[in-house]
């Protein structure tokens, strides 16, 4: 994880300067846009393993670099936001992102939402996990795949995360914090919608199975439900 390059998309030159600050104190190495078109080019350019995106941004604003980032590329993308609406959240988690954080946020917890994402997405090899069955679900966490009746359905980092976590925990009601925890891999902050409209994606993708469901335990959370 380590040396990964992160890209931070910003046009406020103290949130790129303290986020580079803080990132390279633990060892990655940071590239930055104060554009959305800069960003798109050094995106396909460089390749990096994570970007950080402001939604308001000149030229492009987060929301088109989100739009137009996902119909080729999977990176994982936590998107800034200066308003605490949740319209703004919701927007970006449908469009793609992984997750966001409200300004002014803590770097550290900037730095824990980066390494987590990214200790996630590195697919484990097949003796670390074997492949879960559930009715007509396959679950294989070393393609970081999910087949639903044989066929291979695309799913997002997060939302294989979150289906990995749910499915071996099935049966189980999971609060939301549970789920950050267990898909996202860190603390609790007071923010559930991630969890929410990961769910709602994943539904999606469960929409052919016929043993397989996400159902919604009203005020506690969500389990996995295997069977007629």
């Amino acid at each position: 994880m380590a040396g990964e390059t992160i890209l931070v998309v910003d046009d406020e030159a103290n949130i790129v300067q303290l986020s580079r600050l803080y990132l390279e104190r633990e060892g990655f190495q940071v590239i930055e846009a104060g554009d959305g078109e800069l960003a798109l080019e050094r995106i396909w350019n460089e390749r990096p393993a994570l970007v950080v995106l402001d939604i308001m941004l000149p030229e492009l604003d987060g929301f088109d670099v989100c739009r137009r980032v996902r119909t080729e590329s999977d990176v994982p993308i936590i998107m800034l936001t200066a308003r605490d609406d949740d319209i703004d959240k919701i927007v970006g988690l449908e469009l793609g992102a992984d997750d966001y954080l409200t300004k002014p946020f803590n770097p550290r917890e900037l730095v824990a939402r980066v390494k987590a994402i990214l200790r996630r997405s590195q697919p484990q090899s097949a003796s670390e996990e074997s492949a879960l069955h559930l009715g007509d679900v396959l679950i294989d966490p070393a393609r970081r795949e999910l087949h639903v009746k044989g066929n291979l359905v695309k799913t997002r980092a997060k939302e294989f995360d979150l289906m990995l976590s749910l499915a071996e925990h099935k049966g189980m009601v999971l609060r939301r914090d549970q789920l950050l925890e267990l898909a996202w891999g860190y603390d609790f902050y007071g923010q559930t919608r991630t969890v929410d409209v990961h769910v709602a994606h994943l539904r999606k993708r469960l929409a052919e199975s016929d043993a397989v469901r996400i159902e919604t335990v009203t005020g506690v959370g969500y389990k996995l439900v295997v069977g007629k």
